[in-house]
């Protein structure tokens, strides 16, 4: 476990712990933090409290007396209720303010995994709480060069099946074949497999109106044509399978079976130097001493396509953190669905992907960014135009 790492963050932010909870293992980020699995399944209540000196220190359910043995410090047991709360008291004394996975007003629901109740039983102690959504960030968020290299592979392969979808989709409609939305789902699927990728579910394939709808997915039951005359949107993510630590490549791109009408042109247009325009603002900043949060971000792309007339259209956040998870517990570039105050770290990385949904027809154009310590930079291919599919 990094102790003396998190202490020192703890320090910084005058912070005198950092106490970790967990109930039925309903918090993986504690896990991934402390860098330990559970022996067994946790059906008790366990807390772990970091503080900013000194030495960790456990409390323990009787009947799983050893669920923390393989992390450092003293362990104390308890077993009812009452030996519960005195024992929460003990482990916090001297503790004046303290991070947990908890969020105000569940602004940051990936950080929000501490019950209501919980919080009320440490703030009973007397002691203060506050979100630990900076110090997830710092230590979850953040990727290794390898988990980079993996990013980078991955999206090489996803740009490349991406590609090829869109080939699939001309060539079947030249040869006057039916083609559906199910059908380029199923083309993208067995391509991961073949390419050596993983996806936890997807990719959204929408034509028109089905393009409109963020997160709509073709299924067998329920999917379109896909006809000369449509738009087509694509989104796909993936990560190297089996890797360890692989994190995540996602990326959104839009077409057009034929020669695109002014009006969708004009969309995917907007939407492109809506999403140039916060990729610019990422870039400026990592040269600037003042920072940038991730609804800055937002504001960036929003107030673009705000300008433009298509403001009431744009209708989630701009970008959200990728990690392990394909949404993970960075920073978001979100001034909509919540007010993320994250400052932007380097080592992080996030989709910037600005939308249009029209009742008609959606454009989504999406890319991921990569946050050095001196660079920001789009780390796949940045589409430029619609794609032309015939």
């Amino acid at each position: 476990m990094r102790l003396t790492e998190i202490q020192a963050a703890l320090r910084e932010q005058n912070l005198d712990g950092w106490l970790f909870f967990d109930h039925h293992e309903r918090d993986p980020l504690a896990y991934r933090i402390l860098e330990f699995r559970p022996p067994r399944h946790v059906t008790r209540r366990w807390y772990y409290l970091i503080p900013s000196e000194g030495e960790p220190r456990a409390l323990v359910h009787r009947v799983e007396p050893n669920m923390l043995d393989a992390l450092p410090g003293t362990q104390t047991v308890y077993s009812g209720w009452q030996t519960q709360a005195a024992g929460l008291a003990s482990l916090l004394q001297g503790c004046g303010r303290i991070a947990m996975q908890y969020s105000p007003l569940c602004a940051v629901p990936y950080v929000a995994m501490v019950d209501a109740g919980t919080i009320e039983l440490v703030r009973g102690t007397g002691v203060e709480v506050v979100s630990s959504a900076d110090l997830v960030q710092y230590f979850e968020a953040r990727w290794t060069e390898a988990q980079l290299e993996t990013h980078m592979d991955a999206g090489r392969k996803v740009d490349k099946v991406r590609r090829n979808a869109f080939e699939e989709i001309g060539a079947r409609v030249r040869r006057g074949e039916g083609v559906t939305e199910w059908d380029i789902k199923g083309y993208i699927l067995n391509a991961f497999e073949r390419m050596g990728l993983f996806t936890d579910h997807g990719p959204i394939v929408g034509v028109n109106a089905n393009a409109s709808n963020p997160h709509y997915e073709p299924t067998a039951q329920l999917h379109d044509p896909i006809r000369p005359g449509d738009v087509v949107l694509i989104d796909l993510w993936a990560k190297l399978d089996g890797v360890a630590d692989a994190v995540y490549y996602d990326i959104t791109w839009t077409g057009f079976v034929g020669t695109p009408p002014a009006e969708v042109v004009n969309v995917f247009e907007t939407v492109r130097d809506a999403r140039d325009a916060a990729v610019r603002r990422v870039q400026e900043s990592v040269f600037s001493t003042e920072g940038l949060r991730g609804y800055q971000v937002d504001d960036a792309a929003r107030s673009y396509i705000s300008e433009r007339g298509f403001g009431d259209y744009f209708v989630h956040r701009t970008g959200h953190s990728i990690g392990r998870d394909v949404h993970g517990s960075g920073a978001n570039m979100d001034n909509l669905e919540t007010h993320d105050e994250r400052k932007i770290i380097a080592g992080t990385c996030f989709s910037v992907e600005p939308g249009i949904y029209l009742p008609h027809f959606g454009i989504r154009s999406e890319v991921n960014v990569y946050v050095g310590q001196r660079e920001a930079r789009v780390t796949g291919e940045i589409q430029r135009q619609l794609v032309t599919i015939l």
